[in-house]
């Protein structure tokens, strides 16, 4: 039964991959044999089980008390910041040392030098698996609230399109995305890290400035990759398209997402000082009239 159960596997797996390939084409060369890429049936499951995750888990947790994890978060928040710091540094070295342009960058331009770019990119690749603990730990310490669809989206489709980038452009053009948003991921995970610290918390006062730098990241982005359509250098316009489409949906969804955390909650505030004020300007008045009252 186990017999039949993985060649039945390897049957579907690939037909998905044939299926794929017609689909997209040849992939690259380069970066065959490499972890988790010559196949994208276990990107797939990776990605089911999470949405699963994603479903059952706070149905799992309702009835459980939340789990801390501090010291885990600490840990894991150090560490993905150590991961972007290091995929930032080497970006900019690699692609420095290959000439890489920034108008626009071929995938066969530089030898050696696209290699050294595609093997950070497949660190980058990688990442969006390890984030999925992002979401894992929100249903661990029942923070509901906080996996809404834009968070679940950007997750799941991110860790799929990195493995299509992988497998059909892994070099040139497809480096600058990745270096933005390791540098914002430096400054996103070491607020995380820091949040996890009580004594720390009045020293977080930037949390709104992290949402706008990635919506900065993101139109920088489209901009560099239009860019390329309109200065061709034969890199792929598909994916040139594609890449630009799915940006724009993710500036809709953080623009959303900004005004209804951010642009409401003065509001809230304003009404908040204000019953603050009128409870104190009572207590003031008592106070008042009780010393007028001794005199």
């Amino acid at each position: 039964m186990e017999l039949f159960s993985m060649n039945h596997y390897y049957a579907i797996d690939k037909w998905i991959n044939n299926a794929v390939d017609k689909l997209f084409g040849e992939r690259d060369p380069r970066v065959r044999g490499w972890l988790l890429l010559d196949s994208c049936t276990p990107t797939l499951l990776l990605t089911f089980i999470y949405l699963l995750i994603v479903y059952l888990g706070p149905k799992y947790m309702k009835n459980r008390p939340a789990y801390s994890l501090k010291n885990v978060l600490l840990l894991y928040n150090f560490s993905v910041t150590m991961l972007s710091f290091y995929m930032l540094v080497e970006l900019i070295s690699a692609t420095w040392s290959a000439g890489y342009r920034l108008k626009c960058q071929a995938l066969f331009d530089a030898g050696e030098g696209d290699i050294r770019v595609a093997k950070v990119l497949w660190w980058y690749y990688f990442s969006k698996l390890i984030e999925f603990l992002d979401t894992i730990f929100f249903v661990l310490r029942k923070k509901n609230n906080q996996i809404t669809f834009l968070h679940v989206y950007h997750h799941a489709s991110m860790f799929n399109i990195w493995w299509c980038v992988m497998n059909w452009i892994p070099c040139g053009q497809s480096f600058f995305g990745p270096t933005l948003n390791s540098f914002i991921h430096v400054l996103m995970y070491s607020y995380y890290g820091l949040s996890t610290i009580p004594s720390m918390h009045k020293y977080l006062w930037w949390k709104r400035y992290l949402t706008q730098a990635q919506l900065i990241q993101f139109i920088l982005t489209i901009t560099h990759t239009l860019s390329a359509a309109v200065f061709p250098c034969g890199f792929p316009l598909g994916c040139l398209l594609f890449q630009s489409s799915y940006m724009v949906t993710l500036v809709i969804l953080f623009i959303n997402f900004y005004l209804q955390t951010y642009r409401k909650k003065p509001a809230r505030d304003d009404k908040a000082r204000e019953i603050a004020r009128n409870h104190t300007n009572g207590v003031s008045s008592v106070v008042n009239g009780a010393k007028h009252k001794l005199q």
